[in-house]
C-alpha cells in the first residue's frame, strides 16, 4: 500500500510542477507584456517552458503525420493507416497508399517496444513508402494495458512477430530496428523450423544486441551485476487505484 501511495504522491507532484510551468509560460508570454522592457518576463517564460516540458508526460500517442506521398505518376497520393491485425499488446498496421497498385515489395518494419511509440520511426516509414508497401508493428503503451490482458514476455513478443510475418506472407522483407533485433531473429528462426513456407524473404537487423558479449557496454555490465530479483524489487511498483 505504501508503494501505491508513493507513486500517487510523485505523480501529483509531477502534475503540479507541469501546471506551474505552463502557467508561468502563459503569463509571461501575454502579448500586452511585449511593450515592457523588463528582462524578467522572457526569463520567466523560458523557465516556464522548460519546467512544463521537463515534467510533462506523453499521454497521447503522437500522430504519424504522413498525409501523402508522391507516387510513380508524379501525383500526390493520400496515405491511410489501417490496422491489419489487432492484439492486446500491439497491432500490425499498414500504410495504405490510395490510387496506387500493390508494389512488388512488402516491408515489415519492427519497431521497438521500449518506452517509445512506433511513431519514432516516422522518417523511416516515409522513406520506404515510395518504393514498398509498408507495415509496422504498432505496440501499445504498456501503461494503458490492463492486467487482465495477461503477461507479455519475450516468448509472447516473438510469437507476435511470427504471427505478423505469417499474415504478411513469405514475400516480406523484415527490418528490425534496435531493441527488437534479437526477437525478430528468433521469430524468423522459429518460422524456419516450424513453418518454412512462411519465413520472410529477407531479414535486416539494425543496431540491435544480437550478441551482447561481442561488444560489452555499460548495459551488459549492469546486467551482470544486477539480478532479476533485484530488478523486480526495485523497478516494479504497484500503481494507484485510478489505473486499470
Amino acid at each position: 500500500m505504501k508503494y501505491m501511495f508513493t507513486y500517487d504522491l510523485m505523480e501529483s507532484a509531477r502534475n503540479t510542477n507541469e501546471w506551474l510551468g505552463a502557467s508561468a509560460r502563459a503569463f509571461a508570454s501575454y502579448p500586452a507584456f511585449a511593450m515592457s522592457m523588463n528582462p524578467m518576463l522572457p526569463l520567466m517564460a523560458a523557465w516556464g517552458e522548460v519546467t512544463e516540458r521537463t515534467f510533462s508526460r506523453m499521454v497521447a500517442k503522437p500522430d504519424w503525420g504522413i498525409r501523402s506521398i508522391v507516387g510513380p505518376d508524379g501525383q500526390d497520393h493520400l496515405v491511410d493507416v489501417n490496422a491489419v491485425v489487432e492484439k492486446p499488446f500491439g497491432n500490425l498496421v499498414q500504410f495504405f497508399v490510395r490510387r496506387r497498385s500493390p508494389m512488388g515489395r512488402k516491408v515489415l518494419l519492427v519497431a521497438p517496444m521500449s518506452g517509445h511509440y512506433a511513431t519514432l520511426l516516422r522518417s523511416t516509414v516515409a522513406s520506404l513508402l515510395p518504393d514498398a508497401d509498408v507495415f509496422v508493428t504498432d505496440w501499445h503503451n504498456a501503461r494503458d494495458i490492463p492486467v487482465s490482458a495477461g503477461k507479455f514476455d519475450i516468448e509472447d513478443y516473438t510469437l507476435y512477430l511470427a504471427e505478423f510475418m505469417k499474415v504478411m506472407g513469405p514475400d516480406t522483407h523484415v527490418i528490425a530496428v534496435c531493441q527488437p533485433v534479437p526477437l525478430a531473429l528468433a521469430a524468423t528462426a522459429y518460422l524456419a523450423a516450424e513453418d518454412p513456407e512462411a519465413q520472410p524473404q529477407s531479414l535486416v537487423l539494425i543496431g540491435g544486441p544480437v550478441d551482447p558479449d561481442a561488444a560489452a557496454t555499460e548495459v551488459t555490465d549492469f546486467g551482470r551485476r544486477v539480478t532479476m530479483g533485484q530488478l523486480e524489487h526495485l523497478a516494479v511498483q504497484r500503481v494507484g487505484f485510478k489505473y486499470k
